[in-house]
């Protein structure tokens, strides 16, 4: 697309009530910079204007196979717009898929749309409205987890916005080798900075005596907050340091402006599952659809599914250093 094309489909998106920040334009440029997938962005027009969007990027991987997906690395997507241009984008989509033999489409709705195609039902997400009210976004937390969020105000943490991702990326790497997972590349994050600018923050957690402790990135979109990548030091539980972050990010998206707290995706029946419900959130749960071209069920890419658990325990024990040189060599295909 054009530069006036991004500014047309941005423009759109930010009107379309049920687009997300995964639907900017800017996701395209991203895919294919840092990740190397082909794309394919399609949109429809009415008279000079476009009516729906629908961003598809295409991963191919000897290791998970080869797909068609809205959007890798992106918790939302699927096609938005006008009831009557919807079916053409779908229609597109399916014929891109076809030519490009994919194994399968996937499409991450916020709600069903073909409620007869396979699915995946292992994430849910977690929404809710923040009060303009700091304060009576605490008394909103239910009481252990109030209690989390004073234990870190005791212990006198400082919350920080960073101006880049090096203290965010430390901590994310470590956490990520820890529970035997790859990271993403470094400068995916920095791209992220660059590309979206504020609306794309980092918020760091010292001890007072500036001991780097958690970190949260996150992304604004129209009235919404989205903490969505973080990290931790092994001594932010003890601190509650993880908790104290959520509360100065609610802060911090009171005093933008934000609205609704986006708490992001987890798989039903984990840690940040739990953790999230713990702060008074209810689990929606998320449509991820398929429809399946050359394989016999819907593809389970994630660290849940047992046939990874040696490469989770080796992962583990890597060297920081060399987890992070092979990283992005992996993850680039889980998307």
């Amino acid at each position: 697309m054009t530069e006036s094309d991004h500014a047309a489909w941005d423009a759109f998106v930010f009107k379309c009530p049920d687009a997300t920040f995964f639907h900017q334009a800017a996701w395209q440029g991203l895919m294919e910079d840092v990740f190397g997938h082909r794309t394919h962005f399609l949109y429809a027009r009415r008279g000079g204007e476009i009516v729906a969007v629908l961003p598809l990027a295409e991963v191919q991987s000897r290791l998970f196979g080869h797909s068609l997906t809205s959007l890798p690395f992106c918790v939302y997507g699927g096609v938005v717009g006008e009831a009557t241009a919807v079916p053409l984008l779908e229609a597109e989509a399916e014929r891109i898929a076809l030519a490009r033999g994919v194994q399968h489409l996937e499409y991450r709705n916020l709600v069903a749309r073909h409620t007869d195609w396979p699915r995946q039902d292992l994430y849910v997400t977690f929404r809710k409205t923040l009060d303009p009210d700091v304060e009576a976004n605490l008394a909103a937390v239910p009481r252990k987890q109030r209690a989390m969020v004073r234990k870190g105000i005791k212990n006198g943490l400082v919350s920080h916005i960073d101006p880049d991702v090096e203290r965010f990326f430390a901590l994310y790497a470590d956490n990520v080798r820890r529970h035997g997972t790859p990271a993403l590349p470094k400068r995916f994050f920095a791209s992220l900075q660059d590309v979206f600018g504020e609306k794309c923050e980092v918020l760091t957690v010292t001890s007072p005596e500036g001991k780097t402790l958690s970190s949260v990135l996150s992304f604004y979109f129209r009235d919404e907050v989205l903490p969505y990548y973080a990290g931790d030091d092994l001594a932010a539980r003890s601190l509650a340091a993880n908790d104290f972050k959520y509360w100065a990010l609610m802060q911090q998206a009171c005093a933008r402006g934000a609205r609704l707290f986006d708490y992001g995706r987890s798989k039903i029946g984990t840690g940040p599952y739990s953790f999230k419900k713990n702060w008074g959130f209810e689990p929606q749960p998320l449509s991820y659809e398929y429809r399946l071209y050359k394989r016999d069920a819907v593809p389970q890419n994630n660290p849940m599914n047992p046939k990874y658990r040696a490469f989770i325990a080796m992962w583990k024990r890597l060297p920081l250093p060399v987890a992070n040189a092979l990283g992005p060599y992996i993850v680039r295909n889980l998307g």
